[in-house]
């Protein structure tokens, strides 16, 4: 078995509250990018957007969303129908098949209602850890942490919540970012990975926690 290279250790305690009272400032109220109008378009909308961008979703299922909001709806659409809308992204045929089938599920086993445990909204197809953390944290207030590649990549770069995998960063942001911020933590990593900690070149220039990054490669 190869040998695992070594984790260095996250940030203490008196960097990551510095850290997150910044990020807090500066967006006290932070939001996914995703366009949903209940816990239902939401599953459905985290789902479709693997492989693809929140963008590109959000484009797609304005008019999805329009006709079909509830599992109910979204049975009547039929498979077809959801293809019909969501063709511009990707893997479009499995993911309208995934729609539907989760559907029916939520339908005749949750009486239409999204579930709001972990196991339960992981059981749904095309539903894993990262997309139920999302639904937990966006539609029910649980501070769930889903880990994409933005989160991976700023838990890695600024030593925030570092790891080896998605689990391993998703634990380290539960076990060092201070209880008052996990709320909306996710949704602050995630924005600046986007928008500010960029893979190939991170905006250094205009992050607001530079001084407190050890981040050593920094850009103007």
């Amino acid at each position: 078995m190869a040998r695992l290279s070594r984790i260095p250790p996250a940030l203490p305690f008196a960097a990551q509250v510095a850290i997150f009272s910044r990020l807090q400032a500066v967006n006290p109220t932070p939001e996914t990018e995703l366009e949903f109008v209940n816990p239902f378009t939401l599953v459905v909308a985290v789902a479709l957007s693997a492989q693809a961008t929140d963008a590109g979703v959000n484009r797609a299922t304005r008019g999805l969303f329009a006709v079909a909001d509830t599992p109910e709806k979204m049975l009547a659409l039929g498979v077809e129908g959801v293809t019909e809308h969501i063709r511009t992204i990707g893997l479009y045929r499995q993911k309208a098949r995934n729609v539907i089938a989760l559907s029916r599920i939520l339908v005749e086993d949750y009486g239409g209602e999204v579930p709001d445990s972990r196991a339960a909204l992981t059981s749904l197809p095309g539903v894993g850890r990262k997309t139920a953390n999302v639904v937990l944290s966006c539609a029910f207030g649980h501070p769930a942490q889903a880990v994409d590649t933005h989160i991976f990549r700023v838990g890695n770069r600024t030593r925030i919540a570092p790891g080896r995998n998605v689990d391993e960063v998703e634990r380290a942001i539960e076990d060092h970012v201070p209880a008052r911020f996990q709320a909306h933590a996710h949704h602050w990593l995630i924005l600046h990975g986007r928008h500010v900690c960029q893979a190939r070149r991170p905006r250094c220039g205009i992050c607001p926690i530079a001084d407190l990054c050890p981040y050593e490669e920094k850009t103007e």
